[in-house]
């Protein structure tokens, strides 16, 4: 049994789901998993993936489990209570190899659904490299490890502030391997590193958990709020009513982020500490949001750049010197801190396709990372945004 405890998971996971108990619990939402890499056959950890789900539809949120959650101050007594009774329903989850890919389907209310992808993903890939590389040589991830952290330290002269977290449960080597770096770094690089998204591990090693808000919750208000071309508005002002300043990063790619930046007006802009960066070229994206901030005559260096998209420990330096004195800079390193030992990693999502029976798309500003399953639904959004970016700049 790979998946222990339901913790062992993202904590926008969990903030997204308290969020849908309290906002949209009637929601009904799928889910479809794909894998960018078409050299890649997953079918033969099918089997092995249905047993493993089984197991994990067993699992029950203990009571320490509990108590750590009451402890962050933004988790409510209500969403505890529902999480005493709350397991996964394997009902939900639909798992197929006969075609010429593995096919993973998730089916549900959003509320009971919202937790299966991150551990889903992690099942797959940690099963994926057991069947092609059953007994890894654990020591290159380590001297890649100790490399990364000598870099970060000397890094440290340059009193850049340099700070990162662990973004790397959905695409870790194994369970197992992301514990020994969590280990690792707490004890090499205390001073930058500051957290971890998995929420089992926090928990653990007394490491702050990190993590805010996903692609999905914005995705599903193109279904919930009222009006499509103010679906970004309806999910921020959403989750603001829910979390009343905390939890404020922004995730700004979704619809891309100039569409964004038509969103992110005044009144969002003082009200979230900053934005995540998760597609597109981080150093212009990083300029244009300092742009922004200083049309709307507000002082970026009391606000916060979190990067997210495929990072190295290199580019995220490099990203940090870059903007050094203009903006706090924040790192999450997922893959290449969690998946650095055997083999190229795998390119494995699982994003949001429908929520109420209709089509629901992610963008993006990096065209590998488009999701949506209705090519006439993904047009007529495209011109929604188009036409509401047009009107903006034009006044209309």
């Amino acid at each position: 049994m790979i998946i222990t405890s339901l913790l062992d998971t993202d904590l926008y996971k969990i903030t997204m789901m308290q969020g849908v108990l309290h906002q949209f619990p009637w929601a009904e939402v799928e889910y479809e998993f794909k894998c960018r890499d078409q050299q890649v056959d997953l079918r033969p950890i099918a089997d092995t993936l249905n047993r493993e789900l089984d197991d994990l539809c067993t699992l029950r949120f203990s009571t320490k489990e509990l108590d750590f959650l009451s402890s962050l101050r933004f988790m409510k007594r209500d969403f505890i209570q529902f999480l005493r009774l709350f397991h996964f329903q394997r009902d939900y989850i639909y798992v197929d190899a006969s075609g010429e890919n593995l096919d993973i389907h998730i089916k549900g209310p959003w509320l009971h659904t919202i937790l299966f992808e991150v551990p889903v993903l992690a099942l797959v890939n940690e099963l994926y490299f057991k069947h092609i590389a059953p007994r890894p040589d654990y020591e290159v991830g380590r001297e890649k490890l100790e490399e990364k952290i000598a870099l970060v330290k000397e890094t440290n002269k340059e009193q850049l502030g340099f700070m990162f977290s662990d973004f790397g449960t959905r695409r870790r080597f194994s369970r197992e391997w992301q514990e020994e770096i969590i280990l690792e770094l707490k004890q090499n690089l205390p001073v930058n590193f500051f957290g971890t998204s998995n929420v089992m591990l926090a928990k653990k090693y007394n490491i702050l958990p990190i993590g805010t808000m996903a692609h999905e919750w914005i995705m599903a208000c193109q279904a919930l709020g009222p009006r499509l071309a103010d679906s970004q508005r309806y999910a921020l002002e959403h989750w603001a009513q829910e979390y009343r300043g905390d939890l404020g990063i922004a995730l700004s790619d979704t619809l891309g982020f100039e569409a964004f930046l038509s969103d992110f007006d005044m009144f969002f802009s003082k009200l979230f500490d900053g934005c995540r960066h998760d597609s597109g070229d981080p150093i212009e994206w990083g300029e244009r949001l300092v742009a922004h901030y200083k049309s709307l005559k507000i002082d970026s260096r009391w606000k916060q750049a979190v990067f997210s998209d495929g990072l190295s420990f290199t580019r995220a330096i490099e990203i940090a010197r870059h903007f050094k004195g203009r903006i706090n800079t924040a790192f999450g390193i997922g893959t290449n801190l969690t998946n650095d030992v055997v083999n190229e990693p795998v390119q494995i999502v699982m994003k949001m396709i429908k929520c109420q029976g209709q089509s629901v798309a992610k963008i993006s500003d990096s065209p590998g990372k488009q999701m949506c399953n209705d090519d006439r639904y993904l047009s007529y959004i495209k011109s929604v945004i188009a036409r509401k970016i047009r009107n903006r700049k034009f006044g209309g």
